[in-house]
């Protein structure tokens, strides 16, 4: 990755399908919340807002996944989204996308690229 870059976790916080890791992240000069999860042995993090009504994703910290663990779910209004891609598959946002946050992982962790 390019740029400065920031430890969000360790590698062993994140479990297939399981719970996610909130963090914030620089984008345009600000400060907005984010979240990574692990889906199919690859982290993959995105801006932590519903492309529906701009609501944080998660009621509880780090819940981000619905019953079957296949989708990632709005709490508020039940939009799912696919992990991997951050599409909207099902909800009032159908065929909208998450923003995504480019994340690697690497010895044991979890970085995230800064904007500035």
């Amino acid at each position: 990755m390019v740029g400065h870059e920031r430890l969000i976790c360790s590698s062993a916080e994140l479990v297939d399908g399981g719970d996610g890791v909130r963090f914030q992240v620089t984008r345009q000069g600000g400060s907005l919340p984010a979240f990574v999860v692990r889906w199919r042995a690859m982290p993959y993090a995105y801006v932590n807002e519903c492309q529906h009504q701009s609501t944080e994703l998660d009621w509880n910290a780090g819940d981000f996944f619905d019953e079957s663990k296949l989708y990632l779910i709005c709490a508020t209004h039940g939009a799912l989204y696919d992990p991997g891609s951050g599409l909207c598959v099902s909800g009032p946002c159908h065929g909208a996308r998450l923003a995504p946050v480019k994340v690697c992982e690497r010895g044991g962790g979890i970085f995230c690229a800064e904007d500035g």
